[in-house]
């Protein structure tokens, strides 16, 4: 009697087994990025904040609401470039708050809900370097952060066009940036918006510069475990909700246009017009 009656309270609430596994914990829980500025990254008070972590704040309130919970507490999680898909397809988290691209081959393990940020990989170099394009870094060395789009993507560059360029390993975006500021390495390929915060957050921002066409159209999007069409469906439902009420909008200059920890200084990255029109008829599907 006792396992029908919390069926079927599981059927009416609508639970898959996320759904069901957060209702039994009373806990949702978010992977969040240590230094992924301005998505996904822990403040100065040692608490992740930022954009995506924004985003999934209204995704846990229409769980509880959803599962007609008084409260729902939310559990954090750090995660990194290189175990992040693995802590949502082995369900040790239930939203991926951060700065992760949709692809082919991640999709084949997890899902994704619909792109909060669509951007591309470029580089990050010293401002007297005089490097300007890719052709410019032949023979030269380039760090990116491993089990990402960028160094894929570098790497890929590098063999098809002979440039002969030695490519770097850096566990992360911080000490990826340290490796150009030292000269250990001449450039920084990542997403370009994550490289913006790389430099308004270093010690001297005119040092550095972003520089190059895109190496990548990369749309990030926020992973939650595949196989579950009940906590997809709501979750995507949010995410379209808060766009078509102009609050995702609202959080994107936040994080953007605004000021923000930890110096308090703006990105000054308007919303650019391949968002602006992807979001007009918010979707999953990704042409990448």
């Amino acid at each position: 009697m006792v396992l029908a009656a919390t069926a079927l309270a599981c059927h009416a609430a609508g639970a898959g087994p996320v759904l069901d596994r957060i209702r039994q914990a009373g806990t949702i829980v978010l992977a969040h990025r240590e230094s992924s500025v301005p998505f996904s990254y822990v403040g100065p008070n040692g608490q992740p904040i930022g954009y995506a972590l924004d985003l999934c704040t209204h995704i846990a309130e229409a769980v509880r609401k959803q599962l007609g919970l008084p409260a729902l507490a939310r559990r954090y999680v750090q995660i990194t470039p290189a175990n992040r898909v693995q802590f949502i397809a082995q369900g040790r988290a239930d939203l991926e708050c951060g700065s992760t691209t949709n692809t082919a081959e991640r999709r084949e393990q997890v899902s994704f809900t619909v792109p909060h940020y669509i951007t591309g990989a470029r580089y990050l170099v010293r401002a007297d370097s005089g490097i300007e394009k890719l052709e410019d870094f032949e023979g030269k060395r380039v760090v990116s952060v491993p089990g990402t789009a960028p160094m894929k993507a570098i790497v890929r560059a590098n063999a098809e066009r002979l440039l002969r360029i030695t490519v770097i390993e850096a566990p992360d975006l911080d000490a990826a940036t340290a490796m150009v500021e030292s000269g250990q390495a001449e450039g920084f390929v990542m997403d370009d918006v994550l490289l913006y915060g790389q430099r308004a957050k270093s010690r001297q921002p005119g040092s550095l510069q972003v520089v190059g066409k895109f190496l990548t159209i990369d749309p990030l999007a926020i992973m939650l475990p595949k196989g579950d069409a009940e906590f997809k469906k709501l979750v995507d439902a949010e995410l379209r909700r808060l766009i078509y009420s102009g609050e995702a909008r609202a959080m994107y200059e936040r994080w953007f246009v605004q000021p923000i920890p930890p110096k308090n200084e703006s990105l000054n990255l308007p919303m650019s017009y391949l968002l602006k029109d992807f979001w007009k008829y918010p979707t999953d599907q990704v042409p990448y």
